[in-house]
């Protein structure tokens, strides 16, 4: 069964780069990778094109770094994010213009959504940089609610997020 992107019968097909990422970190996980030519070797036998420069790129996002092996080679790793370290606006930016697609006021809570399977991207990222008025998330498959601190607006929290996420127009209520 193919997957959204791929050719079926064998062609190698041009992924977006969520996915691609997606593919590599669970490359790492499951197998020693020791170069990134390895690395677009494995894609491409998973029917997935990639040069080695956007191989580099993806690593680099992706925070991988080099670890010594279980016999003794260098190799990949990921390292996980603890969930108290914070993150920077400039991550959170990235994250909202990439994945928020919609901000909407209900209440006193701020809906959020994002592309199917996305929303916890958006979630943790606004759980760790803790932007000011937002006490947490709860994100399912493409939405989001964002708890609104009693310090701050709904109407405030929405617009700040609109605003990082570069969206057009205003939120909607």
């Amino acid at each position: 069964m193919a997957t959204s992107g791929e050719f079926v019968g064998g062609g190698e097909a041009v992924v977006a780069k969520n996915q691609r990422q997606y593919r590599i970190a669970k490359l790492i996980s499951l197998q020693p990778i020791v170069s990134q030519q390895q690395i677009v070797e494995l894609l491409a036998a998973e029917g997935i094109s990639a040069t080695q420069a956007t191989v580099s790129r993806d690593l680099d996002e992706l925070g991988a770094i080099k670890v010594r092996g279980p016999h003794g080679q260098s190799v990949y790793a990921i390292p996980d994010l603890p969930r108290d370290q914070s993150t920077s606006q400039e991550y959170l930016r990235r994250v909202l213009s990439e994945w928020l697609v919609e901000v909407t006021v209900a209440r006193d809570l701020v809906l959020a959504k994002t592309p199917p399977g996305c929303a916890h991207v958006v979630a943790a990222a606004l759980d760790r940089a803790k932007p000011e008025g937002v006490l947490g998330t709860v994100a399912g498959d493409d939405t989001l609610l964002v708890v609104v601190a009693s310090s701050a607006s709904p109407q405030e929290v929405a617009a700040m997020l609109h605003h990082l996420a570069g969206l057009p127009g205003d939120p909607a209520s």
